[in-house]
């Protein structure tokens, strides 16, 4: 069980409205994207989890694979995932490290075949953060923290997202995903989220 998580709120992530990127991420430009639909805004933020291999952490893979440049001799799931296009707006390590791949103003391709209250297609209107991690092994503190970070910057520079609107890749897609697994602390994500949002000296989401 983890313990108690500290969040002092010392790293700060904002969002740059003109170019769509998060100031104090990892900048790692995906080819896998393209345009949302017109008129369409992000009203929705999934939260995925992964890991490659599976059940195993580090190394430069999660970017290999957003950038098409996963090496498919290096382990035999590499060979079945190296030719996807796939990619998030976000992912965030176990030591909490936040990259972007994505502008939030463009559509990654995380979702797959999706609904959520009766939409269909969720990239469309969705922002995706991948959490390194396994349905099964818990989430590190750093992770938590972070997306909450992460969350209050995107809330704060499109008021189209809320709190209430985040859900798990699992939500979108049950049957076809389970992740991020019932391994992912739902309450402690919210309740970091909140703190993110009424923490001294933070502007409020509008």
């Amino acid at each position: 069980m983890l313990g108690p998580v500290l969040v002092t709120w010392d790293v700060y992530l904002r969002i740059d409205l003109d170019s769509g990127l998060m100031l104090g991420a990892r900048q790692i430009a995906s080819p896998n994207y393209d345009s949302r639909p017109p008129g369409i805004a992000a009203d929705l933020i999934v939260v995925h989890g992964i890991s490659l291999p599976p059940g195993e952490f580090g190394g430069p893979w999660i970017d290999r694979l957003f950038t098409n440049a996963l090496p498919p001799e290096v382990h035999p799931y590499f060979a079945e995932v190296a030719s996807l296009r796939v990619s998030s707006h976000l992912s965030i390590t176990r030591d909490g490290t936040v990259t972007q791949y994505v502008k939030f103003t463009d559509r990654a391709w995380h979702a797959g075949k999706s609904s959520y209250a009766g939409r269909e297609a969720c990239n469309d209107f969705s922002i995706g953060v991948e959490l390194e991690g396994t349905d099964t092994l818990p989430y590190e503190n750093a992770q938590y923290a972070a997306l909450a970070e992460a969350v209050h910057a995107l809330r704060t520079a499109y008021p189209s997202l809320s709190a209430e609107r985040l859900v798990g890749h699992s939500d979108i897609a049950p049957g076809r995903k389970t992740d991020p697994g019932p391994a992912f602390d739902w309450p402690l994500a919210r309740r970091l989220i909140a703190a993110a949002a009424s923490a001294p000296g933070r502007k409020a989401p509008r």
